[in-house]
């Protein structure tokens, strides 16, 4: 897979988690009751995309296998969303919290791996890794959140891993090696 095709992939996965956390802010209502399925598609194209880019350019970036892990966990998750709609109500900020929790902590190992072989722009994956791993333990916190309140989270959420994406997008022609 060349570096353009892997920068968009991450592109639009970005754009496409930056626009369902939009859609979760601006109507509160209508994430509540499609928020398990919403959820689950868009964290298995997340997911796919950093398995397709993983497969295909193993051997030439740096932190390769973080991306693996990153997508394995994303798209085991997302399955689990899907398959247990009404559990995933229920349970929606601890499997937020799961979820940003374990990207946040391979983001931020990804982050020295790349710091390691001189990759320029690391220090912005070591952050975001930190936040999304902060973020990911409050919503462990409070787990009796109200729905509209949780909806606000999601949308920030997947805002969040949007911004991580695009910024894994940008910044993907340092990764090859």
């Amino acid at each position: 897979m060349n570096r353009t095709v892997s920068r968009v992939l991450w592109v639009i996965a970005g754009v496409l988690l930056i626009i369902a956390g939009v859609i979760c802010l601006a109507n509160p209502g209508t994430a509540i009751a499609s928020l398990a399925v919403l959820l689950g598609i868009v964290m298995l194209f997340s997911g796919i995309v950093d398995i397709v880019i993983f497969a295909k350019g193993r051997n030439y970036m740096a932190g390769a296998g973080w991306f693996l892990v990153d997508g394995i966990l994303t798209v085991l998750l997302s399955l689990f969303i899907m398959g247990n709609q009404w559990f995933t109500a229920l349970t929606l900020p601890l499997i937020f919290g799961m979820w940003l929790l374990f990207s946040g902590i391979t983001k931020f190992v990804n982050s020295f791996d790349l710091q390691r072989l001189g990759v320029r722009g690391w220090g912005w994956f070591t952050a975001l890794g930190v936040v999304l791993a902060v973020v990911g333990f409050m919503s462990f916190l409070n787990p009796l959140a109200s729905m509209v309140a949780m909806a606000v989270m999601v949308g920030v959420f997947f805002i969040l891993q949007g911004i991580a994406s695009i910024l894994r997008g940008c910044f993907s022609g340092r990764f090859w090696l």
